[in-house]
């Protein structure tokens, strides 16, 4: 009988909050995190908002010296699976041999801001010798899940996932699988980014995937299934989740907020940008995670998703959900909560997936604000649970994540 894997610890940081009830609460207020970007000077760029990560102060879980070796994607992977260690209640090498437990993160861009930073150096006429000294091991992306193995002692598997915007979903995917096939007890899994940087916003700039409507009404910009849509607005932060085996969970009398029962990954072969218009790649993950989780379309009855406020991704994803629940699309909910937190790249599938597993354990169905006119025409003519979210019956949940690079992912979850 294959292991079963259950979530027992919570960590994030994020646009809406420092702590995972914390955001939570800004969910349940329909509150954006979205504002006028203050890390850099955004003024001569078409887009000048993103969902940045307010008065962060690693301190609170990480050593001065050692956070100064990070670049802010891996203080905040550091800081969120800290937190939810903490609140698993496990404690490497006492409750959990440190070779039985590992580290899995996803992340979408790395260490842009040292990146940037070095390259300053170098052009402002220093030459490579002025690169500061710490500049590679803050900027390659598997610092994150390295740190996190450091400040804990976790000696199991470790090693990042680069799925863009997937990227967390199919690190929890991945880190399941080590716990159901007995490589581990327990996994530090999710994902982190930190872009908000020139290279950051202008590089999606000249793509013009971000929106360019809304510099002087942040709070409205992000509107997914809305006809008034014009991209997604860049968010940040960290979204970290313990998996644990069920078995070794319930003997240490862990608090468990979910069985993780589904996990589907495929690839659109399309398009390095845009995801396949019939949805067929999104679909075929979605139907993966139901098979795996053994379950039925109408057994889900709530989906968080991708949900980006793109012209393309809304009505695309909205498509590939019919194909797979059919006649059940119409009386299941599903909402995008990038409505609230933007889009936070490699961390949108984790933070999801704790807000996911939150709607579960207090039976509400999280909202999609900002939605005042669907866009039916395109065919985004479901319960997205416009402005405020509801209470209601939840069995199990489905958390999609759609990445650049044709990346489709989904997870479900139930009460074990």
């Amino acid at each position: 009988m294959s292991r079963r894997v259950v979530v027992t610890g919570l960590g994030t940081i994020n646009p809406l909050g420092h702590s995972v009830e914390e955001t939570w609460a800004a969910i349940q207020a329909s509150q954006s995190g979205i504002g006028r970007i203050t890390h850099i000077d955004a003024s001569t760029m078409p887009c000048q908002i993103a969902a940045e990560v307010k008065n962060f102060d690693p301190s609170r879980y990480i050593d001065s010296k050692e956070s100064r070796k990070m670049d802010p994607f891996s203080q905040f992977a550091a800081y969120a699976a800290l937190q939810a260690l903490e609140d698993s209640g496990l404690k490497v090498g006492e409750s959990i041999a440190p070779e039985r437990i590992g580290t899995v993160l996803g992340n979408g861009i790395g260490g842009v801001q040292s990146l940037e930073t070095a390259y300053e150096k170098i052009f402002a006429g220093g030459g490579p010798n002025r690169i500061p000294p710490m500049s590679i091991p803050k900027l390659i992306s598997n610092e994150a899940p390295g740190n996190i193995a450091i400040l804990t002692g976790a000696q199991g598997p470790c090693y990042s996932i680069l799925t863009a915007c997937s990227a967390g979903t199919d690190a929890i995917g991945d880190a399941a699988r080590w716990i159901r096939d007995g490589v581990a007890d327990v996994m530090i899994t999710g994902g982190t980014e930190a872009a908000i940087t020139l290279m950051g916003i202008g590089g999606f700039c000249v793509l013009k995937a971000i929106t360019f409507k809304y510099n002087d009404d942040p709070t409205k910009s992000s509107r997914p299934f809305d006809k008034d849509r014009s991209g997604f607005v860049m968010g940040e932060g960290a979204g970290v989740l313990i998996l644990e085996e069920y078995e070794h969970a319930k003997a240490r009398g862990a608090k468990i907020y979910a069985e993780l029962v589904g996990y589907g990954i495929t690839c659109d072969a399309y398009h390095l940008t845009s995801p396949h218009p019939d949805g067929v790649g999104a679909a075929r993950a979605m139907q993966m995670a139901l098979n795996q989780a053994g379950l039925k379309p109408q057994d889900i009855d709530y989906i968080n998703a991708h949900g980006t406020s793109t012209e393309i991704n809304d009505p695309t994803e909205t498509k590939a959900v019919k194909i797979v629940f059919g006649d059940h699309a119409y009386k299941l909910k599903m909402s995008s909560t990038k409505s609230m937190t933007g889009h936070c790249i490699g961390a949108t599938g984790a933070i999801e997936a704790i807000i996911s597993i939150l709607a579960l354990r207090d039976q509400y169905f999280p909202p999609t604000i900002n939605l005042d006119n669907p866009d039916i025409e395109a065919g985004c003519d479901l319960d997205y649970v416009p402005h405020h979210g509801v209470k209601g019956t939840i069995r199990a949940v489905m958390s999609n994540t759609l990445g650049f690079g044709g990346h489709n992912s989904s997870v479900i979850f139930t009460k074990p």
